[in-house]
């Protein structure tokens, strides 16, 4: 229910939407007949029980065919699933920046490019804690670890990338809205998991440019 804030962020909540409603409906069928059959089939004095194996045209067709309408909704989930995942994790699209995002316990560190918009310069701008972005920007981050397990999170551009040790992940993302929102670990790095927030900054063209102008002087 929170803010889509990415380009894709609307693909992967309609995705969850879809599978929510495709299981969710299988789930209240099977439970209503459950139901009424207990009700239907109930112990009545003088009617003998029947046994049955399994077997029966009679039975079998109440399994067959809801198994095979739910694969066919199965298909309609592993599809949409799959474009989805190609779109965010494996098409990567030009970057216009590229950033570099460090976890360690308990800590995000960022490096954003200085003026030249090049990484690894002397002009870089490091940061703890504090990410800043500028809107309707693509953006690729290089997501390492410093020790170990953590997950790169953005709940309003839907974004959850574990950060291994000794790899080098590139992920991307595009914001569609400017604020200041939540940047989270969400996997169970130790002790200090739960204190390591942060946030992150999603600036207009004006204000980033002066953020980076007052960060680099202030080097």
């Amino acid at each position: 229910m929170i803010e889509q804030l990415s380009t894709y962020a609307g693909d992967i909540d309609n995705l969850i939407l879809l599978m929510t409603v495709l299981v969710g409906f299988w789930f209240f069928a099977a439970e209503g007949m459950f139901f009424w059959l207990i009700w239907r089939f109930r112990a009545k004095p003088g009617v003998k029980s029947q046994y049955l194996e399994g077997h029966e045209p009679h039975v079998m067709k109440w399994i067959t065919w809801p198994h095979g309408l739910i694969l066919i909704c199965d298909v309609f989930i592993i599809i949409g699933a799959v474009q989805v995942w190609y779109n965010v994790k494996q098409r990567l699209p030009e970057p216009d920046t590229t950033i570099r995002v460090i976890g360690q316990q308990w800590a995000w560190t960022f490096q954003h490019p200085g003026q030249d918009n090049e990484l690894d310069t002397p002009d870089d701008i490091f940061t703890v804690d504090d990410l800043h972005v500028e809107v309707d920007r693509v953006y690729h981050f290089l997501l390492e670890s410093r020790d170990v397990l953590h997950s790169f999170s953005v709940p309003v551009f839907r974004i959850k990338q574990d950060a291994i040790p000794g790899r080098a992940i590139t992920g991307w993302f595009e914001a569609t809205g400017t604020g200041d929102y939540d940047v989270q670990c969400a996997e169970i790095c130790g002790i200090g998991h739960g204190v390591m927030a942060a946030r992150i900054h999603i600036e207009d063209s004006e204000q980033h440019a002066a953020w980076i102008a007052a960060s680099s002087a202030a080097q």
